[in-house]
């Protein structure tokens, strides 16, 4: 590998591209990372970390509310967007130093720009050519706003990091995690919120159940709920938009968000010019080692369009380093992979849905419940808990677990280690619960 200039290049300093060059790194492999933005990615920078600040300042206003029933009087409480926004740069900021001190720690080159694939070992940025054994794409994907007239007059959760001030009202429009997190989000502000989505199911491609209970949950805390509604047009309306729908609604608001899908991060890249298979959507097509039609051209995390999660990218960047660096071929198991959904309240999930069991399995038994949990009774708070367990019946292995409430994220972290392992019904039945908690009725669960 001596005549090339690196090992490894990786195009793309997210999360994925990140590890991959610093484990390759501490493997002895030579490697370049090139980004033409911030580093850290969509994570980080217009994902799940300020995201995620955000869900923590829309619970305060529910916060305040349960705290009158245990005795506390909260008075002259308000919010101020443009000091969240403040706090949140500021730790963005803080984030992408720490990945640049990362990779300068690892030996690893950063180049600021944007890279154009050459040949299957030569890159451009710029004026400077650089050349590795092995190229990494690990770019990522964007939002998609759908092909609408007035289209441009919506935003994506992109632009939603950085609005000059709260709109007194908003329309997201879209079903999958990020419009109901973004519903949650503005809804928790006190902004007037409604989800328009063109199916009647939340949360396609998660337990059914969870989107039933989820839309039944945030209709209860005040977001208007527009399924199977087709939007037709955004048009502005004096200082306001319209949002006109085929059924032929048409719904005033200050915002609209657009949550309809995204797509990986390939145009301009030189990717089908330097003979990269790409799927019709533009993902990297690849093996289960991440490698591309072109054997020195790599890929991993969203655009290759598999499992987009950031835990899921990283694992994959490691896996890649120990295949190319380490003589130690490593191929991702998909399976039992832990999701959580920041909307209000969490969804968390691991394993197979209910429909994904019966599909596979000869015979599946369910294990449900639903209940208002402890903190409510004293705070007067609407909410309940759902949680759900899919097990095989000839096995008795719990095939998946699937929960809607507080902290759902957490609890389920826990259950797919369980998963992973091959728990069964009866195990999960013999393990002590700790009392009072949400979670023990996992361990509660009869049929």
């Amino acid at each position: 590998m001596a005549h090339y200039d690196f090992d490894l290049i990786t195009i793309g300093g997210g999360s994925g591209g990140v590890r991959a060059s610093r484990i390759s790194a501490g493997y002895g492999a030579r490697v370049a990372l090139i980004e033409a933005g911030r580093l850290g990615g969509t994570c980080v920078n217009v994902g799940c970390i300020p995201k995620k600040l955000f869900s923590y300042a829309a619970h305060f206003a529910g916060d305040f509310e349960d705290a009158r029933g245990y005795g506390w009087s909260v008075t002259n409480a308000a919010f101020d967007w443009s000091t969240l926004l403040a706090n949140k740069d500021r730790e963005i900021a803080r984030l992408n130093g720490v990945y640049a001190r990362v990779l300068a720690d690892a030996g690893v080159e950063v180049v600021a720009g944007r890279a154009v694939i050459v040949d299957p070992h030569a890159v451009r940025v710029g004026d400077r050519m650089l050349t590795a054994a092995h190229l990494l794409v690990a770019t990522g994907g964007h939002a998609v706003k759908p092909e609408i007239p007035g289209a441009e007059l919506g935003i994506t959760s992109d632009e939603a990091f950085y609005l000059d001030a709260l709109p007194r009202r908003a329309i997201l429009v879209g079903g999958g995690y990020i419009a109901v997190e973004f519903a949650s989000i503005f809804n928790g502000l006190g902004v007037a919120t409604t989800l328009v989505h063109r199916g009647g199911q939340l949360l396609r491609g998660f337990d059914e159940e969870i989107g039933v209970v989820l839309a039944e949950e945030l209709a209860q805390q005040g977001v208007a709920l527009a399924l199977n509604e087709q939007v037709r047009e955004l048009a502005r309306d004096g200082a306001g938009l319209q949002l006109r729908l085929q059924s032929g609604r048409d719904l005033a608001t200050d915002l609209v968000l657009f949550a309809t899908g995204r797509r990986p991060n390939v145009a301009g890249l030189g990717l089908e010019a330097a003979g990269v298979a790409l799927a019709e959507n533009g993902a990297v097509r690849v093996d289960d080692f991440y490698r591309s039609s072109v054997p020195s051209i790599h890929a991993i995390g969203d655009v290759i369009d598999r499992v987009q999660l950031t835990p899921v990218a990283i694992a994959e960047g490691m896996a890649l380093a120990r295949t190319l660096f380490k003589g130690e071929p490593a191929a991702l198991d998909y399976a039992n992979i832990p999701t959580a959904v920041f909307s209000h309240p969490h969804v968390g999930t691991v394993g197979l849905t209910e429909a994904e069991a019966r599909a596979r399995h000869k015979a599946v038994t369910v294990y449900r419940t639903r209940f208002r949990p402890l903190k409510a009774t004293l705070s007067g708070a609407s909410e309940r808990v759902f949680m759900k367990l899919v097990v095989d019946r000839d096995s008795d292995r719990v095939l998946g677990a699937h929960m809607v409430g507080a902290e759902a994220g957490e609890i389920i972290q826990g259950l797919a280690v369980a998963l992973n392992c091959g728990a069964t019904k009866a195990q999960f039945d013999a393990t002590i619960g700790i009392h009072p908690t949400t979670a023990e009725e996992f361990v509660t669960l009869r049929g």
